[in-house]
């Protein structure tokens, strides 16, 4: 992890650093490409050219900006999309991994 990224998470609780990590970890094992890994705007993205997936880390939630997580709106029912397509995963609710993974390898797609 860049040091920008993990110097950002420091500010946060252990349970939403340790939330951040598990979804980090999706995001790279969704693709084999580089990742580019900086903050932009003070935010954690991770890019693969010109295609962003952003993790914003809160004290109850995590919202995640990934452009292909409008496209399985059925299958998270149970999450909430915010009107700017950021997925909000709040810290009781399970991770569909293979669900977050298939996002994230068509948003770098």
């Amino acid at each position: 992890m860049e040091e920008e990224i993990y110097n950002y998470l420091e500010k946060f609780e252990e349970e939403t650093k340790q939330r951040f990590y598990e979804l980090y970890k999706l995001i790279y094992a969704s693709t084999s490409q580089n990742i580019e890994e900086k903050l932009w705007a003070k935010l954690p993205s991770f890019y693969i050219e010109n295609n962003v997936v952003r993790l914003i880390p809160f004290k109850d939630h995590i919202n995640i900006q990934a452009k292909a997580a409008v496209l399985h709106e059925n299958e998270l029912e149970e999450y909430k999309i915010t009107p700017k397509g950021m997925l909000q995963v709040f810290h009781k609710q399970q991770i569909p991994c293979e669900l977050f993974k298939t996002i994230f390898k068509e948003s770098y797609e």
